[in-house]
């Protein structure tokens, strides 16, 4: 994560398909979620954090995270 030099975050942009973007819409409708992309950085650092080991993943899970992705319509 890059940091400027006031410890600011950057952010950059990711493009998902707008049907995808429906269905978090409606996923995250009253739980407090305040947006789509609050939604995926949460599920991101999720399937990050608990598939790492020492900040790495195995080949396995690297190829289990693409296939959900490709289900998902991000690949």
């Amino acid at each position: 994560m890059k940091r400027e030099s006031d410890n600011k975050v950057k952010y950059g942009t990711v493009s998902l398909p707008i049907p995808l973007i429906d269905k978090v819409k409606e996923k995250i409708k009253g739980t407090g979620m305040p947006s789509v992309s609050s939604y995926v950085n949460f599920v991101l650092r999720q399937i990050l954090s608990s598939n790492s080991k020492d900040g790495l993943i195995s080949k396995k899970e690297e190829e289990e995270i693409r296939n959900r992705m490709k289900t998902l319509g991000y690949v």
